[in-house]
């Protein structure tokens, strides 16, 4: 029979070690983003989890796929697409931390009453999820971001923050950024785009894979009016 008196101890170091590792681990990555956007505060990202992810589904399905992502300074970027991707997405970016408690509430309460009509994750969080956990949702996903957020918040500031996420983010297959946004929807630069087309274009960010700008009247005439209510 086995000795079940030496098998327990042998079981429980057994399973110390496996945890003790897995913290270091999860540690060591933690580690890494957390440098990786201290660099970004100086050097412009090459790519992003959502890039790799996009390029690995269309390995994985045998689909076309062309990358069409240019890096430019937020000065040359509309400040009409600037003001609308605010309004679209965070609109209290500039009042936060790098979490809006207020919509978080409120998206909470709708989830309660079986309503959910709204998001409540703020540019920073977004940023943080393209760069590093790219489109799925998890539990776990949403907690790792959300310790990293405040170092975000921290490093790059506001200025920055914004410059890299209209940079990055998705806005449409294979397009990535607001320069190659606005010349493949409106061939025209990012510095060109006027608060019309803006508002289009703010307007397809939370389905960029299925929206088209010139189908968003409905939406872009609410973001129009958010703009229009901060000043913009």
């Amino acid at each position: 029979m086995p000795d079940t008196d030496t098998q327990t101890p042998l079981r429980t170091g057994f399973l110390r070690s496996v945890i003790r590792w897995l913290v270091i681990g999860v540690a060591l990555l933690w580690s890494l983003a957390a440098l990786i956007l201290v660099a970004a505060r100086w050097i412009n990202p090459p790519t992003t989890a959502v890039h790799m992810q996009r390029r690995l589904q269309a390995w994985i399905h045998h689909t076309p796929y062309r990358e069409h992502y240019k890096f430019i300074p937020l000065s040359q970027i509309s400040a009409d697409l600037q003001h609308a991707v605010i309004a679209a997405e965070d609109a209290h970016f500039y009042q936060h931390h790098g979490f809006d408690w207020h919509e978080m509430q409120i998206a909470a309460e709708d989830d309660l009453e079986g309503d959910r009509t709204r998001g409540a994750s703020t540019i920073t969080q977004q940023l943080v999820k393209n760069l590093f956990f790219g489109t799925g949702r998890s539990i776990l996903r949403k907690g790792a971001e959300a310790t990293l957020v405040p170092v975000a918040e921290f490093v790059l500031g506001k200025h920055r923050i914004l410059e890299i996420y209209l940079n990055v983010v998705e806005w449409g297959p294979g397009i990535y950024g607001a320069e190659s946004a606005c010349r493949y929807y409106d061939e025209t630069a990012a510095r060109n785009i006027g608060r019309q087309q803006a508002a289009r274009l703010a307007a397809i960010l939370p389905a960029p894979l299925k929206r088209r700008p010139d189908r968003m009247n409905n939406y872009s005439a609410i973001i129009l009016k958010r703009m229009g209510q901060k000043g913009w």
